[in-house]
C-alpha cells in the first residue's frame, strides 16, 4: 500500500514537472519574441485604412484623407511604454469648423492638463524627425483635439492628441505612454 501511494506520487508529481516546465517554455519564449524579432519600429508604413482612427476620433471623417505623409509606430515595451505618430494630408478643414467643433482647442487656450499633456508630448525629434516641434506649431493657428490624457496625480504620463494644422490641410496625430 505503501509503495502504491509512492508511485502515485511520483507520477503526480512527475506531470506536475512536465507541465510547469512547458509552462516556463511557453512564457520565456513569449518574453523573447515580444521583446525582440515581434518587436520592432515600423516607419513610414502606415496607409489610409491604418489612420482612419485618428479623423474618426475627432469627428472629422476619414473620408478626407489624401494620403499618410509619415508614420512612426514603436514597438511596445514590456510595461508598455510606446510612441506612434502619424502625418495625415487631408482635402479640406476651416478654422471655422474647427471653432464649432466640440473638443478641439486652441494651442493658445488650453486648460492646464491638456497644456501639460502637449508640452510631455512634445521632444521626441531623434524618433520623428517630421513631426513639428511645439514652437512651430504655436506660431500657427493651430487646433489640438486631446483623445485621452493619462495621468498620475495631475501630471500627465501618456496622452493621444490630434492635431489640426488648417492652412496646410495637415493633421498629426501623436500617442505616446511613459
Amino acid at each position: 500500500m505503501k509503495n502504491r501511494i509512492y508511485n502515485l506520487g511520483k507520477k503526480a508529481l512527475t506531470i506536475w514537472g512536465g507541465i510547469s516546465l512547458i509552462g516556463i517554455i511557453l512564457i520565456l519564449g513569449y518574453l523573447a519574441y515580444s521583446t525582440t524579432i515581434g518587436n520592432k519600429t515600423v516607419e513610414n508604413k502606415a496607409t489610409k485604412s491604418d489612420v482612419r482612427f485618428v479623423l474618426n476620433w475627432c469627428r472629422l471623417g476619414d473620408e478626407r484623407i489624401e494620403k499618410v505623409t509619415n508614420s512612426y509606430e514603436s514597438g511596445r515595451s514590456f510595461t508598455g511604454d510606446f510612441l506612434d505618430a502619424y502625418a495625415i494630408d487631408i482635402s479640406k478643414v476651416t478654422r471655422e469648423e474647427l471653432k464649432n467643433k466640440k473638443g478641439f482647442y486652441r494651442l493658445d487656450s488650453l486648460p492646464k492638463v491638456l497644456k501639460d499633456a502637449v508640452e510631455m508630448t512634445s521632444g521626441w525629434e531623434h524618433e520623428i524627425p517630421w513631426f513639428p516641434k511645439l514652437e512651430d506649431l504655436k506660431k500657427e493657428e493651430v487646433y489640438v483635439y486631446p483623445w485621452s490624457i493619462y495621468c498620475n496625480g495631475v501630471t500627465p504620463t501618456g496622452a493621444e492628441l490630434i492635431y489640426v494644422v488648417p492652412k496646410n490641410k495637415k493633421v498629426y496625430y501623436i500617442g505616446t505612454k511613459m
